[in-house]
C-alpha cells in the first residue's frame, strides 16, 4: 500500500506502528510509535506546518514522549503486519 505524509495521518490513525528512518546525524533508528496522541501535550503550539516541511509528527511510546520525523528518511514504515511503500515527492 502507497503512503505518503498527507494521507499518513489517515492510513495511520489510531494504529501503533514501527518506522525505520535516518536521523540528521546518520544513524538508523527504530521506532515504535502512534499518530494523534493528545495526553501529553503542555499547550504550545507548533510555528509551522509539519506536514508542509514533509514531517511526521509522532508518539514514541517506548521513550512517552513527541518526536517529529522527516517523511523522506524513512526506509519502512509497518502497521498491523502491512509493510507501506513510501510515496516521495
Amino acid at each position: 500500500m502507497l503512503i505518503n505524509v498527507k494521507n499518513a495521518g489517515e492510513l495511520l490513525k489510531d494504529k501503533i506502528f514501527s518506522v525505520v528512518f535516518i536521523k540528521k546525524d546518520g544513524t538508523e533508528r527504530k521506532m515504535t510509535c502512534r499518530l494523534g496522541v493528545k495526553k501529553y501535550l503542555k499547550g504550545g503550539e507548533l510555528k509551522f506546518s509539519p506536514q508542509e516541511k514533509n514531517m511526521l509528527v509522532v508518539f514514541d511510546i517506548h521513550k512517552n514522549d513527541y518526536r517529529m520525523i522527516n517523511f523522506n528518511t524513512i526506509t519502512e514504515l509497518k502497521a498491523q503486519g502491512i509493510t507501506y511503500t513510501i510515496e516521495r515527492e
